[in-house]
């Protein structure tokens, strides 16, 4: 099958998931995203600067979404949880939620395709092939339970309309629930066209929140909860190879860049 567009973006996610398992000491530690990108692309740790660990802000991004749904579902055991985008993350099996969560995986046709052939099956565990923004996929979910909503690398992809569209509808439609996400500031949407993975993989930004807090706004129910940190994240600090750090170190100098990428999350 052949991915296009944002569809392309998955393989560079995970290879930063597979050579975080590679470090001395993870910050994810996915054994199964190494395994996956292994099936995926066997030669995609050789070359000049395939092993490089400037990928490691999206583990990072990672790690926050895992750790907010670790301690949702430990307080909420009957919650269903839909995880929008999921590309090839394996989420489901490093969370390993349990046989009382009904958790869907929901993304584009071919990508639902190509987890079918590289990701085990579980139980309690539904595949979703469709966008994101045809919310008739709604429809069959299980109502009158809590849910959590996981959109990892997604927002920034979406128009504003269609997002709004979104998350008023999962509000309208559960009783109670968590929306984490993840948001770019306005000048890295509007600066998206110019960015060389953009471009390579047609894949540009539609939208940009400089206080993603806003989107509380949209919805009486809705409110913001917290921030995690990525491109400053101690975790990232500590653990990245020391040039990675470096590197972060002198970008986060930078106007814009330490926030240019935010990981929220709100409650309802």
């Amino acid at each position: 099958m052949e991915l296009t567009g944002v569809q392309k973006t998955l393989s560079p996610v995970l290879k930063a998931k597979a050579l975080d398992n590679r470090l001395p000491v993870p910050i994810l530690g996915d054994a199964l995203a190494e395994q996956t990108m292994r099936r995926l692309d066997p030669d995609y740790d050789k070359g000049r600067f395939s092993t490089n660990q400037l990928g490691l802000s999206a583990v990072v991004r990672a790690k926050a979404h895992d750790d907010w749904a670790r301690t949702f579902l430990a307080d909420r055991p009957e919650a269903v949880v839909l995880h929008l985008g999921c590309g090839l993350d394996a989420r489901v099996y490093r969370i390993d939620p349990p046989a009382t969560v009904d958790w869907y995986d929901l993304d584009y046709p071919p990508v639902i395709e190509l987890r079918q052939q590289l990701l085990p099956n579980r139980e309690h565990y539904i595949l979703i092939g469709s966008s994101v923004t045809d919310l008739t996929w709604l429809e069959p979910i299980p109502r009158g339970r809590p849910v959590l909503v996981i959109a990892e690398g997604l927002v920034p992809y979406l128009i504003e309309a269609d997002l709004r569209r979104l998350l008023t509808r999962v509000v309208d439609t559960f009783p109670a629930g968590q929306i984490q996400l993840d948001t770019v500031s306005v000048s890295a949407w509007r600066t998206s066209k110019w960015d060389p993975l953009a471009r390579r993989y047609n894949a540009r930004f539609h939208c940009g929140f400089d206080d993603p807090a806003v989107l509380a706004d949209w919805h009486p129910r809705l409110h913001y909860v917290d921030e995690a940190p990525m491109n400053d994240s101690p975790e990232l600090m500590t653990r990245a190879p020391t040039g990675t750090r470096r590197l972060y170190r002198v970008m986060n100098v930078l106007p814009g860049f330490r926030h240019s990428s935010r990981i929220v999350r709100f409650r309802f």
